[in-house]
């Protein structure tokens, strides 16, 4: 299923709401982005082919030992035959992981998931030029499906002021409220206190104040 059609018109809308109603009494800009992937990860491909074709050939043996009576008389120890069974399985193996995102994922390090996501979430905050606001007080809240992780990044006119704490309270109840299957509930809870820290710390909104960087999810 693609990423955008677990979102329905009324999800937007509630999101969009969401963070209108937080920017209605600060000066910063919060945008939320949620993406399907952070990164390719075709180390998990390799894997699963390679685990696919052990498996394979795994099985050819005990099925040799323990099944097969009479193979003389069959193509089981023909060389093009093995090597066939053992290439298929590396292909199966393979296509499992591309299609099957918990497979995939059980493949590939912590390290590299963390690493991915933060490299996706940096560029996401340059392509939707959170930095680009006349206080630097731009926040984005960043979601990557597969990874399963959530981040907080908040530009540098916000960051001085507030302490990581904060944003890594924000981060856990939102995860808390997606393994709930309570997304949509917990991105409107993590921008409603977004704007509220922003409140706190007295970025209050000015007569000249305006919507730099509009309010609609951002989905990739």
């Amino acid at each position: 299923m693609s990423i955008k059609k677990r979102f329905s018109e009324s999800d937007l809308l509630r999101i969009k709401n969401a963070v209108k109603e937080a920017e209605q009494k600060i000066s910063g800009e919060i945008v939320p982005v949620i993406v399907e992937k952070s990164g390719e990860y075709s180390v998990a491909n390799y894997k699963g082919g390679l685990l696919g074709a052990a498996i394979a050939f795994m099985s050819m043996i005990v099925m040799d030992r323990y099944l097969i009576e009479n193979a003389g008389e069959t193509l089981y120890y023909d060389p093009l035959f093995i090597f066939l069974v053992v290439v298929l399985g590396g292909l199966l193996g393979a296509t499992i992981t591309r299609f099957i995102p918990e497979v995939a994922r059980k493949l590939v390090t912590q390290q590299s998931l963390d690493a991915a996501t933060r490299q996706r979430a940096e560029n996401a905050f340059l392509a939707e030029e959170v930095f680009n606001t006349r206080q630097r007080t731009g926040i984005m809240i960043f979601i990557s499906f597969f990874e399963r992780e959530v981040m907080v990044i908040a530009d540098k006119g916000i960051s001085k002021v507030v302490e990581q704490k904060e944003w890594d309270r924000i981060v856990q109840e939102l995860v808390r409220n997606i393994r709930m299957g309570k997304l949509i509930d917990g991105l409107e809870g993590a921008i409603k206190r977004c704007g509220e820290i922003l409140l706190e710390k007295g970025f209050t909104i000015t007569a000249d104040d305006v919507n730099e960087l509009g309010d609609d999810l951002r989905i990739d």
